[in-house]
């Protein structure tokens, strides 16, 4: 009868289960500031690539480009976390996540490791963090003096609410 038997409470936070365990995020960089996002929905890291600009597209939009013969749409991070441009002297990587069917490409300063961090360490936005970074994250976690802005996908990826912002 180990169909029946009861599993803990969970609570779930979006679309993400949060429970006693633990939680792989791959990290990046941008400006300076720590992120991080689910390794689950990670297709891909790159490298600096070829981007072709999309007339008329959002300003965070940066262009597309050719991934094994699919194009992904590149977003640059930067600008829609209201940050600087980054300097044309850095080339940054890229952060391939499958949205609904979609490939978008997350261009950010660089990539770190995959760290497992414990849900019990997972905390709510503080209410210092930035409006439009509260906007686009799920919460935080604090690493020997660094804070960790979890993204939350398709948060980030929704340009509908962007006039407003």
């Amino acid at each position: 009868m180990s169909s029946n038997a009861k599993l803990p409470a969970k609570k779930t936070k979006g679309e993400e289960v949060v429970s006693g365990g633990s939680q792989d995020y791959v990290t990046m960089t941008i400006a300076d500031q720590l992120f991080g996002i689910p390794v689950l929905q990670v297709q891909d890291v790159l490298g600096h690539q070829k981007i072709t600009r999309i007339p008329l597209a959002p300003p965070e939009v940066a262009g597309s480009l050719n991934l094994r013969g699919r194009i992904v749409t590149a977003i640059d991070v930067r600008l829609r976390l209201n940050l600087l441009a980054r300097p044309k002297d850095k080339p940054g990587m890229s952060i391939v996540v499958d949205l609904r069917g979609e490939l978008y490409s997350l261009m950010v300063d660089s990539v770190g490791e995959v760290l497992s961090l414990s849900n019990e360490d997972f905390e709510r936005n503080p209410a210092t963090l930035d409006p439009r970074w509260r906007e686009v994250s799920t919460g935080i976690y604090r690493l020997n003096g660094q804070l960790m802005v979890v993204l939350d996908v398709p948060r980030l990826l929704n340009f509908t609410n962007m006039e407003a912002a």
